[in-house]
């Protein structure tokens, strides 16, 4: 008999991999896209005047008063840079000149593709020190079985009400993002609220379209959030809040219809787990995520078990208050999850070697998220290298002549989506394109604030897909493929692109 050979299936690339493809497509268009700079002009806090760095690197420097940005043309209040409200260097419109750049050869373009791997940790150690710690904490809070013990008591209060803890937890989360940009603070979800889903009847991609849907529309329809709608407006010279009620309305919506696809979804998974996107994965994630868990059994939930979870949630609270009130960043947030480690050592019940091992192979399970968020920062790193960013800038800003209000802002969104996939940075993107961006609109005759519009939706839009934003390390964190999370999202995808058209279009008649 002839043994039949089984075809291979063919596998979706790791995250690591979809990187690394995506810094090599960069690194191959540093070869063919012209080296250039705008002149840009930042607030210097030691000799409070105006540094003016010119497309060659050559610094001068001017008064800080309003006659300077008006010589200048950028049309911010000077009180804004001095108040530390415009931090960065600001793009100086009409500036653009190409710059003799001499492009990498073939060694020179290998030697960059490894450095800036090694150079994007490097940068993102903050970031990764976090995520190192958050594991750590997460390890502790295992190991004592208070996620057992907790899971076990919520199992009972959950039956009937499944939908509410989509509901709210996507309601809080896109809140976050669209008044202070809660996003990569989300990672610390993750570990907790699997469980939870999965007991729940969800599968994991119930859990990701909850908590990454939740920050990517509340970041996406920002109204208030500083890092993104406030410093563009400022940056774009207006006034933020008379354009609120309509991004109001738009992040309404867009949050309820971002809720309703998940639950839609979660709802069929629950009644039919062969229904889920990941079902091969089923007995898979249950055994990493509900092992040791016995939902039937009702087991005691010690006070230790309750004292370890208590000081995990109010590390968490404690770290949404410092970003939105303090302006906290990662290292702060890590100092927070370090000393809540330190305290549920002391509570947690365990000796100082469980503890220890814990915390060790609590942050190992995270080390992959924390690589892959320095490999996504190496794209900025190639791109800034090369001078290539304000190039890409200055050919679409040159492409806009001639076109109809409406025509405009929608071709604005496109521009912004395809900027937003090489800059993830909202305030960088801010500060780098509104002096351009801003001053179009009075050419096209519409109101500034629709080209912050398309700033915000299209920079959002695609960090719902973009391997350089936050979408790969959420991935990693629920173990799903890149090609299962686009199969899943793809009608969402279309719909918030409608969405966004026909309120960039209302935008018009309002504004």
């Amino acid at each position: 008999m002839v043994a039949v050979k089984k075809k291979k299936k063919h596998q979706f690339p790791t995250a690591y991999t979809v990187i690394i493809i995506v810094l090599l497509l960069v690194q191959l268009l540093t070869f063919v896209i012209p080296a250039g700079n705008y002149a840009t002009l930042a607030y210097d806090t030691t000799d409070k005047d105006f540094v003016i760095t010119k497309p060659n690197g050559e610094k001068d420097k001017a008064p800080a008063t309003q006659a300077t940005l008006k010589k200048y043309k950028v049309n911010i209040a000077v009180k804004k840079f001095k108040d530390g409200t415009i931090y960065k260097p600001v793009a100086i419109p009409n500036s653009y000149e190409r710059i003799n750049l001499k492009k990498s050869n073939l060694w020179q373009a290998i030697v960059q593709f490894f450095t800036s791997q090694v150079q994007g940790i490097g940068q993102s150690v903050d970031i990764i020190a976090f995520v190192l710690i958050l594991g750590g904490c997460i390890g502790v809070v295992h190991a004592n079985g208070a996620i057992n013990s907790g899971m076990q008591a919520l199992s009972k209060r959950i039956k009937g009400k499944q939908v509410l803890l989509i509901v709210l937890v996507m309601g809080l989360i896109s809140l976050g993002g669209t008044t202070f940009g809660l996003a990569e603070e989300t990672m610390a979800m993750y570990p907790i609220l699997i469980p939870v889903f999965l007991i729940a009847g969800y599968d994991t991609m119930t859990v990701l379209g909850t908590i990454f849907l939740g920050t990517s529309i509340g970041t996406m329809v920002s109204t208030i959030n500083p890092f993104s709608t406030i410093i563009a407006s400022n940056t774009a010279g207006v006034n933020f809040a008379r354009a609120l009620p309509l991004r109001i309305t738009m992040w309404v919506i867009c949050t309820v219809v971002g809720m309703l696809y998940v639950i839609f979804y979660a709802e069929k998974v629950r009644k039919d787990p062969t229904k889920s996107v990941v079902y091969d994965q089923y007995e898979q994630n249950r055994e990493k995520y509900l092992s040791g868990a016995d939902i039937e059994k009702t087991g005691k939930f010690t006070w230790k078990q309750k004292l370890t979870l208590i000081i995990f949630a109010v590390a968490f609270i404690v770290m949404i208050w410092g970003v939105q009130q303090k302006g906290w960043y990662f290292t702060e947030i890590s100092v927070v999850f370090l000393a809540a480690g330190y305290l549920m050592a002391i509570f947690s019940g365990l000796t100082e070697h469980k503890v220890v091992q814990a915390f060790v192979d609590g942050a190992s399970d995270l080390l992959g998220v924390a690589l892959t968020i320095g490999l996504a920062r190496a794209v900025s790193i190639v791109m800034d290298t090369s001078h290539t960013s304000d190039t890409i800038m200055h050919f679409f800003s040159q492409q806009v002549s001639g076109m109809s209000p409406l025509i405009f802002v929608w071709f604005l969104f496109i521009v912004y989506i395809i900027l937003g996939f090489f800059i993830q940075s909202s305030s960088g993107l801010a500060v780098l394109s509104m002096p351009i961006m801003a001053p179009l609109a009075n050419v096209i005759g519409i109101d500034r604030a629709s080209v912050i519009d398309a700033y915000n939706w299209g920079l959002g839009f695609i960090s719902l897909v973009a391997p350089t934003g936050l979408i790969l390390m959420s991935l990693m964190m629920v173990n799903i493929d890149f090609n299962k999370w686009f199969k899943w999202c793809w009608k969402l995808l279309v719909i918030e692109f409608v969405l966004c058209l026909v309120f960039l279009g209302i935008g018009l008649l309002i504004y």
